[in-house]
């Protein structure tokens, strides 16, 4: 019988970075696609910022043959890298070292040399994108497993304008899941684990809600639907959500009658008055960092 050749293991590509490696990870990865089914090991090795790390990394590199990459803004721990691989024999590829030489030439003002700079001015921007994410792939009960990841939640009856203040939370920076509150019909069980005091109820008057049901139901051109709108039912619907809100201790926001910004005001100043508040970010307890 014929064996098979064992496919040999690549040398590993070392992506150096005084900050996380995201930016020389990205350009990594971009031209590694270009391969398929590439074996190509890739190794980040973040925050580096003393000499030491570098020399421990030129002798894991030269045993394995790997390649070290870099971007290194600190001029110092940068000149010192190249430096060690052409004395180790090692190849080395600066990314960012060309780059910074020719604009320390041109613009003759020295270098701030701070690794993440460029994310960290630019984290609420970041911040908004990955809150806007989360809100979107949260909303209408959707993921409730995940619910405890979520800064705000907001819950109540069908058209009672959960989405839109979710969405105009989240273009602030705040990580928002809605749930839906349906008679016959039990809420999520994570809906009263996670903290109350970041759940937040929309109450609505039934004359305000029936005439935003019948104009949904207009645009769906689904007038039959009566139930849907029928006074007897909607003030059940709002009585099981009232139910609702007392059982879990969620804080109860009317929204009769309100524009969007102004509900979305009334909650945040609630939420800064609850929590200790460093900038925009509000911390709990209840809320657990893990990955998805």
């Amino acid at each position: 019988m014929k064996e098979h050749k064992k496919e040999r293991q690549a040398e590993p590509i070392y992506i150096v970075s005084g900050g996380k490696g995201l930016a020389g990870n990205n350009m990594v990865q971009s031209l590694l696609i270009q391969y398929p089914n590439n074996n190509v090991p890739v190794i980040i090795v973040p925050q580096v910022h003393e000499k030491q790390q570098l020399i421990d990394l030129a002798e894991k590199a030269k045993l394995d043959g790997g390649l070290i990459t870099h971007t290194l803004v600190d001029r110092e721990l940068r000149d010192f890298l190249k430096q060690l691989c052409l004395e180790s024999g090692i190849r080395n590829i600066d990314y960012m070292g060309e780059l910074a030489d020719y604009l320390d030439e041109k613009l003759h003002i020295p270098s701030l040399q701070s690794p993440g700079l460029y994310r960290e001015i630019n984290q609420q921007y970041y911040d908004r994108i990955e809150a806007i994410e989360f809100t979107l792939n949260h909303d209408d009960g959707l993921r409730p497993n995940k619910l405890h990841k979520a800064e705000i939640i907001l819950t109540g009856v069908s058209r009672s304008g959960k989405t839109p203040l979710s969405v105009y939370l989240a273009m602030y920076g705040w990580k928002v899941a809605n749930i839906p509150l349906v008679n016959g019909i039990n809420p999520p069980r994570e809906l009263f684990e996670v903290d109350p005091n970041r759940v937040f109820g929309l109450s609505i008057s039934s004359g305000q809600l029936i005439s935003h049901r019948m104009k949904r139901l207009k645009s769906l051109e689904n007038t039959s639907n009566t139930n849907y709108v029928d006074e007897r039912l909607v003030m059940q619907e709002l009585r099981n959500a009232s139910f609702i809100f007392e059982k879990g201790g969620f804080t109860v926001i009317n929204v009769s009658n309100k524009p969007v910004e102004t509900s979305a005001n009334e909650i945040l100043n609630i939420m800064a008055n609850r929590f200790e508040y460093r900038g925009r970010k509000l911390s709990s307890p209840y809320i657990k960092e893990e990955e998805d």
